[in-house]
């Protein structure tokens, strides 16, 4: 057997002794000082450490909780939740595949006949070079299954989940979407009331305080924006491990997530459907009369405190587009102008001249300028005033009348005249303020110009002109006036607009602060540039109806636990009341009390039940150069005892009488058969 060669004790001697033994004492000392410095890494940075490397290696991901629903006054739901089959593809499985996964989105795109592209843009991160544009592309945790296709054929899926070894990565599950029952169950569309979800910006990420995740959904728009924070809920969440690809290890924790509370509205799903029904049946009346009707709303709310039980806006939308993914293209044509704009919400968004509709406002005004209430006026079927020729509708000439009388036929005459008193004995173009215009003044009063502060998003505050606004809106637009006045408007064909929009630029561009005659008296009618929303004029009237009051015009009547616990109920939001005479607002009854029956609303009307039922209304026809007429008709009833104020419009739908009336009187309808039923 070989033995271990041993070395001679005369060479051992040689090698611990001289020069070679500093040597490795050298090493000795320097491995030491190593050993401390590992110990101290070991033992004194131990739990510094340990807490960098649990940093690195956990993840905490967000589980969105089951979001409250919206529901109708009788708790039909509006919007609610309803599971969804989807497919999902493992980012573990994108990331270990050459090709990122394209082959095998190919494969699921041709078993599901879904579009390859759209698959594959589902996996792309939002932001990144090759990512389609938002919502289309992926913005949720790198640490989950990424959703493909939402709302696939459980049978499919099912074909698609048994064959494993063919889709590697891919699983089917099962998730909460929203979902609108009434739309199918109960014919109502409130798409623009509903509003939809969308994902968060970072920056309402960063704000919330952990509150919010990226892949979370937020309301954008209606009510699911306006009450968000409640129907949400709070999110649960789940803390993983991750290996250093990124890819889920494991799971340490998890916190469930608490279920959000449901909206209880004010809204009836009978009245509802009815105002849809109603304002596409004018549109379709308007469009068989040779007009454009481009557009049209309806509102119905309680007088005594402004709960909105209706509210329509045409051209709407499938709700359910934003559940199924909206693209690019379908979103741009919500907005399109050629399309309608579909997504804005006319009832409070857009604006319009009020028309005479608006006379609910300047005969009261007319009074406090000192007419006599008891005195009849002419009214012509023209009025030149300033050298400018003012008429009624088709010109028409009714004789002298009364106050009453001057709103049932609605004579334009008789307020133009009115107006131009007041402008006179203000100090006309001399007059650079605004006190003491009874007509700008009740306007305010009646809280036009601002917002009502319904809750629903996108509220347009209207606009009362006034010497003020006129001047600085002068200021801010006079350059471009000026170039106007001097080079024309050449790229309009319509020789008519073009002339009057350069004799319009020439008038205004060294002097159009002024507050001029034709201002006063197309303010009197609600002309000129006087703009207001829907909810607005139904405000108006509900005061009107109540005796003054200014209620805030409310959807929302309370929010419950999704058993039914209420939480919290909403009260009545009063904004003051307006300062009318019991003489006026009586004399304003009297004239709205005769439309119905002798004046321009008695066609609509004709055959109703008027001594049973009696509805006190107006019409109202805005005119625009070269525009065929805006329809309105704004009401209210029972007279005897208000419950109800309805306020329709037609865009370019024609004379209010013929197009808003008789669409007001299809809501009507369903009104009386609601009282008459006993409902509260």
């Amino acid at each position: 057997m070989d033995r271990p060669q041993v070395t001679p004790p005369r060479v051992r001697n040689r090698l611990a002794t001289g020069p070679m033994w500093a040597l490795v004492l050298s090493v000795v000392l320097l491995g030491t000082l190593l050993l401390g410095q590992l110990g101290q890494l070991q033992l004194a940075q131990h739990e510094e450490m340990a807490a960098a490397a649990a940093e690195v290696s956990t993840r905490e991901i967000s589980t969105p909780a089951l979001r409250g629903r919206i529901l109708a006054a009788d708790g039909t739901p509006l919007a609610a939740n309803a599971p969804s089959t989807v497919i999902t593809i493992d980012p573990v499985a994108v990331m270990e595949s050459e090709d990122d996964g394209r082959a095998v989105i190919e494969d699921v795109a041709a078993a599901l006949d879904l579009p390859v592209e759209q698959l594959w843009g589902r996996t792309r991160l939002c932001g990144t070079a090759d990512a389609p544009p938002v919502p289309a592309c992926f913005s949720g945790s790198p640490y989950e299954p990424i959703p493909l296709a939402y709302d696939i054929d459980p049978v499919a899926a099912l074909a698609v989940l048994e064959r494993p070894e063919a889709y590697p990565g891919i699983a089917v599950s099962t998730i909460p979407i929203r979902a609108y029952p009434a739309q199918a169950g109960q014919g109502v569309n409130a798409a623009h009331l509903l509003g939809y979800l969308g994902r968060p910006t970072q920056e309402e990420v960063d704000a919330s305080a952990g509150l919010i995740d990226p892949q979370d959904k937020l309301g954008r728009a209606g009510l699911e924006q306006v009450y968000d924070s409640r129907l949400r809920g709070i999110p649960g969440t789940t803390t993983v491990t991750v290996d250093p690809r990124g890819a889920v290890t494991g799971q340490l924790s998890r916190t469930d997530p608490v279920a959000g509370q449901d909206v209880r509205t004010h809204l009836d799903v009978d009245v509802q459907r009815a105002a849809e029904q109603a304002i596409a049946d004018a549109v379709e009346a308007g469009r068989e009369m040779g007009n454009p009707a481009r557009s049209a709303a309806a509102i119905v709310l309680r007088p005594d405190s402004g709960a909105v039980l209706a509210s329509a806006s045409w051209p709407t939308y499938d709700p359910d587009i934003w559940t199924r993914g909206i693209s690019q293209a379908e979103y741009d044509a919500l907005l399109d102008p050629e399309q309608g704009q579909a997504l804005v919400n006319r009832v409070v968004a857009q604006t319009y001249p009020p028309a005479s509709t608006f006379k609910v406002v300047s005969l009261p005004a007319a009074l406090q300028t000192g007419i006599d209430p008891d005195a009849t006026y002419p009214c012509p079927g023209a009025v030149t005033i300033a050298g400018q020729r003012f008429t009624n509708h088709e010109s028409e000439e009714h004789g002298d009348l009364d106050l009453t009388e001057i709103m049932e036929v609605s004579c334009d005459t008789t307020f133009y005249r009115w107006a131009y008193e007041q402008w006179g004995d203000l100090g006309g173009i001399a007059q650079t303020s605004d006190d003491g215009d009874r007509f700008i003044a009740v306007a305010r009063g009646f809280g036009l110009g601002q917002r009502t502060g319904i809750d629903l998003t996108a509220e347009s505050a209207g606009l009362v002109p006034s010497r003020a606004w006129k001047r600085e809106y002068w200021e801010a637009t006079r350059e471009e006036t000026c170039r106007r006045a001097e080079e024309g408007y050449p790229e309009i064909e319509d020789e008519d607009r073009r002339e009057f929009l350069e004799q319009l630029a020439e008038e205004n561009c060294l002097d159009g602060w002024q507050w001029r005659p034709g201002d006063a008296v197309n303010f009197s009618i609600g002309q000129g540039d006087v703009q207001v929303t829907p909810v607005q004029v139904a405000m108006v009237y509900a005061a009107i109806a109540n005796g003054g009051r200014l209620w805030q015009p409310e959807l929302a009547a309370a929010v419950q636990h999704q058993d039914g616990t209420v939480v919290e109920e909403f009260e009545p939001d009063s904004l003051g009341s307006v300062a009318l005479t019991d003489e006026a607002l009586s004399i304003v009854r009297a004239g709205l009390d005769g439309v119905n029956t002798e004046g321009t609303g008695a066609a609509a009307f004709a055959r109703w039940p008027h001594t049973a039922y009696p509805i006190s209304g107006k019409t109202g026809s805005a005119e625009a150069f070269g525009q065929i007429a805006t329809s309105w008709y704004a009401s209210y009833g029972p007279t005897t005892d208000p419950r109800y104020v309805v306020v329709v419009i037609v865009e370019e739908g024609g004379l209010g009488g013929e197009v808003a009336a008789p669409a007001a009187r299809a809501i009507w309808e369903v009104l009386r058969a609601r009282d008459e039923s006993g409902m509260p």
